[in-house]
Parts: structure tokens; C-alpha cells; sequence
């Protein structure tokens, strides 16, 4: 579910902004991209068997409203856009150089609305094959790359604290921790049909089943950060993340060695593009309360998404920066409260302020991108803890916890078994 085809083209980025630093770039881009996904799982099955039964232990029309931007932005404003351009960029343009990206949009988007509306069996045998076939090109990709690596890490122009800051913020951009709370539902039903019903049961077996896939990923960015920190790779203003990796799968397996890990890494966005597809028209069906049908939906979403995937990959992740940097903390917080103080302070309130104060903090960050009150509010903003690293709303969010579970009344809350 974490391993993202589109999110292949972060690490070598990272690893190229941060040089010598490289180390402490994995260890802020795993906080956000793998430790904070995992924590989310937790969080929800902890509480029940999905993201709205968070709801019961905040506030259910709050948790509706960040339900419905998550569905959007890892939907057709941000995920399945991003899996479109992904698949021109490095699974089609390297072959067909001519090949216009609206043609490329077009295809991908009708093929992927096409089987959204009608599911097929094919797409799910190619899910189930193509991501261990995936997994293992990119080890024999990683493990060659380090073997033959040209060189050392390039000396870095960041110090520890701005590498740790830009792998955190990278981070953001896998998108997995919002992947995570919406998606916990097919996680829960499949370990509870395994015979774990119990929460206690079913929150052990998320965690090992958590830690395998963590360190799986661990493995793969990691070995894609150092990669992209040794590919020797000119860093300019208007770098490429796609052209980055499809450089380094270059020099390391040569040109068939590229086209076959393109052709895998196309197919891989393509079932995460009809699998998101599938999600938003569900949802936004069941919001709606059936008034925008299932169909309508779909096509909505494959227009939209085809529109925005012509803009490009790092286009496409410019935009999402500032979104991603608004909603992320704001779950992240919650998850994180949920998970480590859910079985000692059990009223809504700390939660609820939580909330309120990380999102009130992560908006100064988009009224200093559209230049609102700039000065005040970058002002305000540096004079925050953490700021160097991005993490400017931790401690207010979780000072505004504690010190509203001190200043309520602890009701209790039965979790669900």
C-alpha cells in the first residue's frame, strides 16, 4: 500500500540536495514517509476499523471535513495526477520522444477510468506480480549502484539540521501518512479475517506486519538517497526529478536495463491511478449520499487529474508542497496524540485543540507562500521552535494538548474489541 511507484523519484532528489548529508536527509524523509504512516495505522486501529471512527475520540464532522481533503489531495489534485506525468516522464517519453504530453495524458486517463468503472481481474494480477518484480529490479538497481558507485558523496552545501529539514519536508510528498488513515479500513478487515478480532490483536500484528514493510522501505529510499548523493548529477535550479533517476538507472544497467524498470514503475502507477480513481468516486459517492454517482465520479476525477498531469511531475510537486505542508502536520499531530496518550486522556478536547492549534500554524505557512501579511507572519513564524526543521507546529500543537487535558475532564471511552 506504502510502496508508491510515484514516490520512487523523491529519494535520488533528496540524496542529491543533501550530498555528504545524506544521512541525516533518510532520517527526516523516513520520519515523515515511513514512521509517520505506520503510527497512523496504529491510530486507527486502535480506535476502530476506519478514519471516521477517529471521529468518536475528536470530532466526527472535523474528522469528515479532513477526510474529504485527504481524498482530494491524494486524488485527483495531487496522487493520481502525479502517477499520470510519472508514467509520461519515465515510462513513455524515454521511448517515445516525440510523444505529446496531453496524447500521453489522454491514453493513461481513459484506460484508467475505463477500468475504474469496469474492474478488471487483469489489473489486479498485475498489482500482485509487478510490485515484487518492482521491488526487485530496484534492489539490483541499488545494490549494483552502491558496488559501482563512482564516487564519494558530493561535499554538501546543507548542514545536518537542513538536510534532516528537506528529507522531513520530502516527506511530505509519499503522501502515506494521509494514505494511511484512509485506507486502515482493508488493512483492519484483512487481519481480522486472518481470526485477529481483538484490538490488542490486531494492533500487534499491524505493528510486526508495520515494521517488516518499514524496513523494506528503509532499504529502497535508502539505497535511492545515496544513489542520487553519488550519481554526480548536476543540481540546478530547475531540476529534474524524473530525469535524476532515469540517469542513474542509466549509468548503472544500461539503456534495456532503464526500459524495463520505466515499462514496471509505468504499469505500478497505473494500478495506483485506477486504485485512487476507484477510492475518491467511492467516497464522494457515499458523501454525497449517492447524488454523485459512482460513474460521474470516475470521470470527474480521470478529466481533472488528466488536466493537471499535463503540468508535470515536479510541477506537479511544487504545487503540492504547500498543500501537503497544511494538511501533514495537522495529521500527523493527531495520529501521533492518538496513538501515545489515546489510553491515558480520554476526552475529545486535547485532540480537538491539538488540531485547531497545528492547523492554525501550518496556515502561516500558505499565507507566507501567497505573500499574506508577509512580513508579520514570517516574523512569527521563525520565532517558532523547530522551524529550521520544519516542525514549527510541534510544540504549540502539543502544548495546546496538554494543557487542555489538564483543564478537562477526562471522560472515558470504550474502544471497540
Amino acid at each position: 500500500m506504502f510502496f508508491g511507484a510515484g514516490n520512487l523519484i523523491l529519494p535520488p532528489f533528496i540524496g542529491l540536495k543533501s550530498g555528504s548529508e545524506w544521512f541525516y536527509a533518510i532520517v527526516g524523509f523516513i520520519t515523515t514517509g515511513i514512521i509517520a504512516p505506520l503510527i497512523s495505522l496504529i491510530a486507527v486501529v486502535q480506535i476502530g476499523h476506519n478514519f471516521t471512527d477517529i471521529g468518536k475520540r475528536v470530532n466526527k464532522k472535523m474528522i469528515t471535513i479532513l477526510a474529504f481533503i485527504i481524498i482530494w489531495l491524494i486524488g485527483p489534485l495531487i496522487g493520481i495526477p502525479r502517477t499520470g506525468a510519472t508514467t509520461f516522464e519515465i515510462g513513455l517519453q524515454p521511448v517515445f520522444p516525440e510523444l505529446s504530453p496531453i496524447i500521453s495524458a489522454v491514453i493513461f486517463f481513459a484506460v484508467t477510468g475505463f477500468l475504474a468503472i469496469s474492474p478488471s481481474k487483469i489489473v489486479d494480477i498485475i498489482g500482485k506480480y509487478l510490485t515484487p518484480v518492482l521491488i526487485l529490479l530496484l534492489l539490483i538497481l541499488i545494490v549494483v549502484g552502491i558496488i559501482y558507485s563512482p564516487g564519494a558523496p558530493a561535499a554538501s552545501t546543507l548542514s545536518h539540521g537542513e538536510s534532516f529539514a528537506l528529507g522531513f519536508h520530502e516527506g511530505y510528498q509519499t503522501m502515506d501518512v494521509l494514505s494511511a488513515v484512509i485506507f486502515a479500513g482493508i488493512i483492519i478487515t484483512t487481519i481480522t479475517e486472518k481470526g485477529f478480532t481483538k484490538v490488542s490483536q490486531r494492533v500487534k500484528m499491524t505493528v510486526m506486519a508495520g515494521l517488516i514493510a518499514a524496513f523494506c522501505l528503509l532499504v529502497i529510499y535508502g539505497g535511492l538517497v545515496y544513489l542520487g548523493a553519488t550519481s554526480g548529477y548536476p543540481v540546478t535550479d530547475n531540476l529534474s526529478r524524473t530525469k535524476l533517476l532515469l540517469h542513474i538507472s542509466n549509468s548503472v544497467l544500461g539503456q534495456y536495463g532503464t526500459y524495463i524498470i520505466s515499462v514496471a514503475i509505468a504499469l505500478a502507477c497505473l494500478t495506483t491511478a485506477i486504485a485512487l480513481t476507484s477510492a475518491f468516486a467511492s467516497f464522494m459517492e457515499k458523501i454525497t449520499n449517492g447524488k454523485s454517482g459512482y460513474k460521474v465520479n470516475v470521470i470527474f476525477c480521470c478529466v481533472l487529474a488528466a488536466i493537471l498531469s499535463v503540468k508535470g511531475v515536479d510541477e506537479i510537486i511544487n504545487y503540492a508542497g504547500i498543500l501537503l505542508g497544511f494538511v501533514y502536520p495537522v495529521v500527523f499531530a493527531l495520529v501521533m496524540y492518538l496513538v501515545f496518550f489515546g489510553k491515558i486522556i480520554k476526552s475529545k478536547a486535547p485532540y480537538v485543540a491539538a488540531v485547531i492549534i497545528s492547523t492554525l500554524v501550518s496556515s502561516l505557512t500558505v499565507f507566507q507562500y501567497y505573500g499574506i501579511a508577509e512580513n508579520f507572519i514570517t516574523s512569527l513564524k521563525d520565532r517558532l521552535p523547530l522551524v529550521q526543521h520544519n516542525m514549527e507546529w510541534v510544540l504549540p500543537s502539543f502544548l495546546a494538548f496538554i494543557i487542555t487535558a489538564l483543564f478537562t475532564k477526562n471522560n472515558t471511552f470504550a474502544t471497540q474489541e
